[in-house]
């Protein structure tokens, strides 16, 4: 199958497919932990599979179909037989294996690859497991053979239709198709398929025949055979359905025709109906109550609907742009000294629908956290077995939503925190016993709002970090310089961030090469977020992450110096003030530092790094701002403050992206450009 054909539903695939094994996971991980698979449990496992089986199929993804095929055997025989004695430790193993295998298949094609992974070790497996439990169970062969016919007897059942109304509109025109495709082609059934799901939209009460397509290996025979036949009703016109049905590959042969109705209806009246969604039967509309009937209705009223990202992101480009056009408008320079109170009046409603707008765009964008959290719980599991820890994740805010494109960089870090935590954090269990604590440790994920900002914490009950050892072991591996100064705890602490810092001896599989902190850091600062770290001894560490609700427009307060306008986000700033000439420290190697309420803040001139002529060079002429990040905090010398705005962030071009100390870029409402300044760059590198 080409691409091309795959593209139109490929996109709802993979998110429909990555929802399904995330949900799959939770219910393996909440039944491990109430050591039971409920029922409901596993009917939901079951409809899970079964849905991605046929959907995999239809894709033409045959691993992941064939995987999703036996672990639906499996666990339908769990569901019909209710055997005994079950594995559940062992059940869990397996099935967990068999979501990487999927998730790493899924993400080949994230990347455009085919998924070419081989699940036959993982489909016998299954089948070794399924045929012990089968004797665990102690079923006999006369139930055995009953709940074969059974399961069979109840996908004969099943019919592929895709539809069942048009929008309430009055059906116009039957239609006869028959389609066959090229000899040699294979997997006829897989295609007639996917003839149905092109059709979903325009047609409803599709008959077709064979009609156990997908069940029925035998029907790709009978399709080569005899060709593939139709009977549905639509309200598109003659043209439109040939055109779907001529976009089929490998079609050799179409007949298309108008039938009456008569000639389709009976045939459909004959033949029960079942949704391609659920393996249940549908009761005849004629049998329905009618408050059930006035309720279906209702439920046909879709509330929500899917958007593609990038239309979500275009949509806030435009956002962007109206926020820019609006303040170009009132700030243009031609309407300063005039006095006009209906374009005042006017320009102050445009700048409130803008926001209402924004508010709105930007809340569209917003996601919860509660699928990234939750991802956690998968590593918690994995390396408490590996590690033989007893650890339980408390989480806590997972409704806190933030940007979309924000969670796509926050959930590396917290895996990381999160494996930090219970491999150097969280004791063994003889050692907490030791200590007075509990076996089992303790780490707590949670989110909050706080003014503009999302506040992640990631606290452990663990050991603590040691001071001492962080601050020799950066100075041993030169990390740091050993100057004898005064070092905060807190500074200390956020040593552990630095690249290619770490106290393990020993490199295990989690930790011990000093590279994960470092993405830590990196991807938070990416985002223009920080993070802090306060930790005591034997009492535990929290790490606590601070990011902006979202990246697209910020809060700034614009500078100026010499002729160029830079912009400052104003989460970032502390406090300004201007400076007298004697305030002023210079230490012997050039360094310029200030005292503030008993405290030493280094100085710098931007002018200075970014190698402007500036004519105001005299501290005392200009305007310094106190900027602060991860705990650190130093003061940039400007020429003046030019107020406090709105901008939306622009990307750098590439020939200026590297330059340092620079995030972005943002266009003021006189059309001159501002640079963005990335103080923790800036500070970082002070």
């Amino acid at each position: 199958m080409s691409d091309n054909y795959r593209e139109p539903m490929l996109e709802m695939y993979k998110f429909e497919t990555n929802q399904l094994i995330e949900q799959l996971e939770q219910l393996i991980i909440s039944s491990e932990k109430s050591s039971c698979y409920s029922q409901e449990a596993i009917n939901e496992i079951f409809r899970i599979m079964h849905t991605i089986k046929g959907s995999s199929a239809m894709m033409l993804f045959n691993g992941i179909s064939t995987l999703a095929h036996s672990i639906e055997d499996l666990f339908f025989f769990l569901r019909e037989s209710k055997p005994a004695k079950v594995d559940y430790i062992k059940l869990s193993d397996l099935i967990l294996c068999c979501t990487d295998f999927i998730k790493e298949e899924l993400s080949k094609i994230e990347r455009g690859i085919e998924p070419d992974g081989d699940s036959g070790d993982l489909v016998n497996n299954i089948k070794t497991y399924l045929g012990d439990l089968k004797g665990v169970g102690g079923i006999s062969a006369s139930e055995k053979a009953a709940s074969s016919e059974e399961k069979t007897a109840d996908n004969k059942k099943q019919k592929y239709y895709i539809t069942y109304s048009l929008n309430g509109d009055t059906v116009k025109t039957c239609f006869r198709a028959a389609l066959y495709f090229d000899d040699g082609c294979e997997m006829e059934n897989i295609r007639a398929f996917s003839v149905l799901h092109s059709l979903k939209d325009v047609a409803q009460d599709i008959m077709s025949e064979p009609s156990d397509i997908i069940e029925n290996e035998e029907s790709a025979q009978v399709i080569r055979e005899n060709g593939f036949k139709m009977f549905f009703n639509s309200n598109s016109s003659f043209e439109d359905i040939e055109k779907i049905l001529k976009e089929t590959i490998f079609l050799k042969k179409l007949e298309l025709e108008v039938v009456e109705k008569g000639e389709a209806a009976p045939a459909i009246k004959k033949k029960p109906i079942i949704d391609l969604e659920s393996p249940k039967p549908v009761m005849p509309e004629s049998a329905k109550p009618e408050r059930e009937k006035e309720q279906a209705g209702k439920s046909t009223q879709q509330n929500i609907i899917s958007v593609n990202v990038s239309k979500l992101d275009k949509l806030m480009d435009l956002v962007g742009e109206l926020v820019i056009s609006e303040a170009m408008v009132t700030s243009n320079p031609d309407l300063r000294g005039l006095s006009l109170d209906n374009f005042s009046k006017a320009a102050n409603q445009l700048k409130k629908i803008t926001s209402e707008l924004q508010d709105i765009v930007m809340s569209i964008r917003m996601v919860p956290l509660s699928g990234t959290f939750h991802k956690m719980n998968r590593i918690v599991r994995d390396m408490c077995k590996k590690l033989n820890k007893d650890v339980e994740l408390e989480i806590l805010g997972e409704e806190t939503e933030v940007d979309k494109n924000i969670i796509e960089n926050i959930s590396d870090p917290l895996m990381h925190l999160i494996r930090n935590s219970i491999d150097h954090g969280i004791e063994t269990k003889e050692e907490r016993k030791q200590k007075g604590k509990s076996a089992k440790g303790k780490i707590t994920l949670e989110a909050k709002n706080e003014g503009g900002e999302v506040i992640i914490i990631v606290k452990d009950d663990g050991r603590g970090l040691n001071k001492d050892k962080i601050l020799r072991k950066a100075i041993d591996n030169g990390l740091i310089q050993d100057t004898g100064k005064d070092i905060s705890e807190r500074e200390i602490f956020s040593m552990i961030f630095l690249p290619g810092f770490s106290t393990k001896e020993n490199v295990t599989e989690f930790s011990g090469r000093g590279v994960g902190m470092d993405v830590v850091s990196n991807n938070i600062e990416k985002i223009g977020g920080i993070v802090n770290v306060d930790s005591t001894v034997d009492e535990g560490t929290t790490m606590t992450i601070r990011i902006p609700l979202t990246l697209a427009i910020i809060d700034g307060m614009n500078i100026r110096v010499a002729n160029s306008t830079y912009t400052i986000p104003i989460t970032s700033i502390k406090e300004s003030f201007r400076i007298k000439e004697n305030e002023l420290i210079t230490d012997p190697d050039g360094n310029e530092m200030i005292m503030v309420r008993g405290d030493c803040y280094p100085v710098i001139r931007i002018h200075r790094l970014f190698n402007i002529n500036d004519s105001i060079t005299n501290i005392h002429e200009g305007i310094t701002i106190m900027v602060e990040s991860e705990m650190n905090t130093v003061c940039l010398f400007a020429d003046e403050l030019l107020g406090e705005q709105q901008v939306v962030v622009k990307a750098l071009p590439q020939y200026i992206k590297k330059v340092r100390g620079i995030a972005g870029c943002t266009l003021l409402g006189e059309g001159t450009i501002s640079l963005i300044l990335d103080i923790a760059a800036i500070v970082k590198n002070k």
